[in-house]
This record gives C-alpha cells, sequence and structure tokens, in this order.
C-alpha cells in the first residue's frame, strides 16, 4: 500500500554547519563549515473548488509538516518555494 500526499514549500532556511570536507595525507578526516539548506513543507489545502485537487488531498490528506535539512547542494535547489509535491509514503520492509 502507498499513501499519497501532497505538500507545498512553505520556507528554505540557509545556515552553517560544520561537516566532513575531506582528509588530510594521513587519512584523517578534515571538517569545515558547509552550508545546510532546510526545507519547510506542509500539506495543500482546499480553496472552496469541491472538484479541484488540493480539496480532496486537503480532505484526505493528514495534517503536518515535513522538514528537510541537507547539505547537497542539488537536493536543496530542487525545491522551490511555493511549488508543489507530491510525497509517497511506503512502508520499508
Amino acid at each position: 500500500m502507498t499513501v499519497r500526499a501532497k505538500f507545498k514549500v512553505d520556507s528554505i532556511e540557509r545556515s552553517t554547519t560544520t561537516a566532513k570536507t575531506g582528509e588530510d595525507a594521513a587519512g584523517k578526516p578534515i571538517y569545515g563549515p558547509v552550508e545546510t539548506q532546510t526545507i519547510k513543507l506542509f500539506p495543500v489545502y482546499g480553496n472552496d473548488d469541491p472538484t479541484h485537487e488540493n480539496t480532496k488531498f486537503w480532505h484526505y490528506t493528514p495534517a503536518g509538516e515535513i522538514r528537510l535539512s541537507t547539505i547537497n547542494k542539488a537536493a536543496g535547489d530542487y525545491f522551490e518555494l511555493g511549488k508543489e509535491y507530491y510525497i509517497d509514503f511506503v512502508k520499508a520492509e
């Protein structure tokens, strides 16, 4: 079984953290500052049009918030403010 939800990007925050950025000549990890992107998504909501897809998702999708943080720039850049995304929940077995 798969549960599908539809979420909208509400905010994207940029900050710095420390992560492994390489290794020295002896193979020991080198840590340094890296940019972190935190993406917050919320379920779409109905817009008073009973035939609109978002109204149906709002009626059947659980309420909540998804918060993703990544230091992978390409992954963070995939998300755009105000855009909607489908999220499929599939049990990992």
